[in-house]
């Protein structure tokens, strides 16, 4: 196994989590789950309908933009998970959108600038919290428009040191991206 470059970042102990805590009624019905054993796991089973749960991960993108040596970071508003430290622009999936759209839009709702995107660099799974569980797709992109400004979730934009010292960060996959990306420059895989 290649382990020039990290995709698994925990928070967390998070092998014995299961996800479950808090699942009590059928989203499709609204009856009772029972826990039963299912491919080697307990899983939520509704008594009703008989409509299995399962709790997966939430899929996510994150974008790396480099300019001059610089890379482009985002400061979490308050009210946020890991408000006040800094990430690189990021966020979830929606469920009508692809992944090459979510990362697009959610540059354009951060940072307030337009992108192309130009190859995946990583696939990452991220065990934040009990809660928080994500598998996110990272991207390198350049900017082809818009105004630099801060947006959504975020309260301030800058832009560091591809080479560090980083501000305080809220995620240890942005570190290593950061990292790997200026130490290896991969190629990635084109996507447009």
């Amino acid at each position: 196994m290649n382990r020039e470059f990290k995709q698994i970042f925990s928070a967390y102990p998070y092998q014995n989590n299961n996800g479950l805590t808090g699942i009590r009624y059928c989203p499709y019905c609204g009856c009772k789950y029972e826990l039963r054993q299912e491919s080697g796991r307990m899983r939520p089973v509704c008594l009703k309908c008989g409509k299995t749960y399962y709790k997966n991960p939430s899929p996510g993108v994150a974008v790396l933009i480099v300019e001059d040596q610089q890379v482009l970071l985002c400061k979490r508003a308050p009210g946020n998970f890991q408000s006040g430290k800094w990430c690189l622009p990021c966020g979830f999936i929606e469920y009508e959108e692809d992944f090459l759209t979510a990362a697009r839009r959610e540059v354009k709702e951060e940072t307030g600038l337009e992108v192309t995107l130009k190859a995946i660099i990583n696939v990452a799974s991220n065990f934040l919290s009990p809660e928080v569980h994500s598998l996110v797709t990272v991207f390198t992109a350049d900017i082809t428009g818009g105004n630099l400004l801060a947006g959504d979730d975020i309260e301030e934009l800058g832009w560091s040191p591809i080479t560090g010292p980083l501000p305080e960060m809220a995620f240890e996959a942005d570190i290593m991206i950061i990292r790997q990306f200026y130490e290896k420059r991969p190629l990635g895989i084109s996507v447009e």
